[in-house]
C-alpha cells in the first residue's frame, strides 16, 4: 500500500514538474514566478485544491490528479500571481473573504487572456476584466458566498478583528511550528534562500522563512501532529514586508526577461506595466505640470528714461486659461470628484488660472460651462447631471466651437468612452481612474 501511495505521489510530482516546464517555455514570465514557489503536498483538510502563503505552493494530490495538464498550469500560475501582485500585503482593513474573492476575480481573467485554461469553478466575470482587486472589492456583495479557487494561507481574519476559518491556531501552536521550522533549517534537503529563476532550479528551493524539506525530516510526535494539520501560520508583519519587496523584484526581473523574449503581451503586460511604473501621487504630477506651463517670463522692453540708461529685465506673469472636464457617467464617485475639484482649486490659486468647468457624460451637463476667475473659488456646481454613456467628444467640440486655445485641458475620467479622432492643438492631461489607455495626451494615473 505504501509503495502505491509513493508511486501516485511521484506521478503527481512529475505532472506538476511537466506543467511548470511548459510554463517556462511558453509563458516565461509566469514560469519564472512559479519557479520561486517550492511545491509541497498538503493535507486536504485545509487545502482542498491548491494554496499559497507567499512562501510555497501547496497542493492536494487528489485535486492535481483530477486536473488536466493545461489546468495544472493554470493553478501554478494562479498561485504565483497572487504572490507577484502582493495580494498578501494589500488587504489592509478589508474583510478577508471579500478580499480573497476580489483577488481571484482580478487574477483569473489575466490568465485566461494569456491563453491558459481554467479548471471548473474558477471565478470569471467579464465586468471585472482589467480591474485590480482594490477596484473589484467594493463591487462585490457583502454576503457573496462564492468560493475562491484556492486557499490564501498567507492571511488570517483575526488580523481584521474577526476569526477566520484558517486562523484556528494559538500562540503555543505558532511557537511549536517555529521550533519545527528551526529544526528543519539544519536539514541538508532544505532549499536555498533565493532559488535560481532558471529552468534548472531545484523545485524545492525556496525563499527564507519556510521549510521545503519539512515533509522529509523525521519529526517528533508533537511535530507530527502539526504536520498532519498542515496549515501554515499566517505571515507576520515583518515577513509580509520582506516578501512584498522580494516578489516585486522577482516580478520586475521576470517581466524584463519575458519582454526581451517577446512573450509578455495583452492585459497581463498592461497590468505589470501599471504596477511597476513609479507611483507618484497624482496631485504632485498635476501640480508639477501646471507649474511648468505657467507663462512667467522676463520682459526686456526699454523702461522709462527716468530709470536710467541701463536695460534691466522685469518679471511679467500672465493668466492661464485652464479647461477642466469631469466624467459624470457614474464611474467616478462623488467623493473622488470633490477631491479632484478641491485640488484644482488649490492649484489654480498658485498659478493664477482662469478655469472653465465642463461636466460631461455622453453630452455636456445642463448649465455648462461653469466659469471661475482666478480670484473666485473653484467649486462644484450645485447640480451636475450624469449617469449615462461616456463620450469625450462633446468637451473638445465645445472648445473648438468657441474658438478657444486653452493653455491646458485636464480630463478626470476612467478613460472608458469615445475619444476624438484627432489630437487637439493644445496640451491635454488625462487623470485616469483605472488602467485604460488614452490614444494621445499625457496620462496620469489616479493612485
Amino acid at each position: 500500500m505504501s509503495e502505491t501511495v509513493d508511486t501516485d505521489l511521484t506521478a503527481i510530482e512529475t505532472k506538476l514538474a511537466s506543467a511548470r516546464t511548459r510554463l517556462i517555455l511558453d509563458k516565461p514570465f509566469l514560469g519564472a514566478l512559479v519557479l520561486r514557489l517550492p511545491m509541497k503536498a498538503a493535507n486536504a483538510d485545509w487545502c482542498p485544491t491548491t494554496a499559497t502563503d507567499a512562501r510555497a505552493f501547496y497542493y492536494n494530490p487528489g485535486y492535481i490528479e483530477a486536473l488536466s495538464l493545461d489546468e495544472t498550469q493554470f493553478m501554478l500560475a494562479h498561485e504565483a500571481l497572487h504572490c507577484a501582485l502582493s495580494h498578501f500585503a494589500r488587504r489592509q482593513h478589508r474583510v478577508r473573504h471579500r478580499w480573497d474573492l476580489a483577488c481571484d476575480h482580478a487574477i483569473n481573467p489575466l490568465l485566461v487572456d494569456d491563453g491558459l485554461k481554467p479548471p471548473p469553478n474558477a471565478l470569471l466575470t467579464p465586468l471585472y476584466k482589467g480591474m485590480t482587486a482594490e477596484e473589484i472589492y467594493p463591487l462585490l456583495d457583502d454576503n457573496d458566498e462564492s468560493e475562491t479557487l484556492d486557499t490564501h494561507a498567507y492571511d488570517s481574519e483575526a488580523e481584521g478583528g474577526q476569526q477566520g476559518e484558517h486562523s484556528d491556531f494559538n500562540e503555543r501552536d505558532l511557537q511549536q511550528r517555529q521550533q519545527s521550522a528551526g529544526a528543519q533549517s539544519d536539514d541538508g534537503e532544505r532549499g536555498s534562500a533565493e532559488p535560481d529563476a532558471g529552468a534548472g532550479s531545484d523545485a524545492r528551493g525556496e525563499p527564507s522563512g519556510s521549510g521545503a524539506g519539512a515533509a522529509r525530516t523525521e519529526a517528533t510526535p508533537e511535530q507530527d501532529d502539526n504536520a498532519a494539520a498542515g496549515t501554515p501560520p499566517p505571515l507576520t508583519p515583518d515577513e509580509r514586508e520582506t516578501l512584498q519587496v522580494q516578489w516585486q523584484q522577482r516580478m520586475a526581473g521576470a517581466a524584463q526577461q519575458a519582454m526581451q523574449a517577446g512573450k509578455l503581451r495583452g492585459e497581463l503586460k498592461r497590468m505589470i506595466d501599471h504596477l511597476l511604473q513609479p507611483q507618484l501621487p497624482w496631485r504632485m504630477l498635476l501640480a508639477r505640470y501646471m507649474s511648468s506651463i505657467t507663462r512667467e517670463d522676463y520682459s526686456w522692453s526699454r523702461p522709462s528714461r527716468r530709470e536710467g540708461d541701463y536695460l534691466m529685465p522685469s518679471l511679467r506673469s500672465h493668466q492661464l486659461d485652464l479647461v477642466v472636464a469631469v466624467d459624470t457617467s457614474g464611474s467616478i464617485k462623488d467623493s473622488e470628484m470633490q477631491e479632484f475639484i478641491d485640488e484644482v482649486d488649490a492649484l489654480k490659486g498658485q498659478v493664477r488660472a482662469r478655469v472653465t468647468l465642463l461636466p460631461c457624460d455622453a453630452s455636456l451637463c445642463e448649465g455648462a460651462p461653469f466659469e471661475f476667475e482666478p480670484w473666485e473659488q473653484f467649486q462644484r456646481p450645485g447640480r451636475i447631471g450624469g449617469g449615462g454613456g461616456t463620450s469625450f467628444r462633446p468637451v473638445f467640440q465645445w472648445v473648438e466651437q468657441h474658438g478657444l486655445r486653452p493653455d491646458l485641458l485636464v480630463y478626470f475620467t476612467d478613460a472608458d468612452g469615445e475619444f476624438p479622432e484627432r489630437e487637439p492643438p493644445y496640451p491635454v492631461i488625462w487623470l485616469v481612474k483605472g488602467r485604460r489607455d488614452t490614444p494621445w495626451g499625457q496620462r496620469i494615473q489616479l493612485n
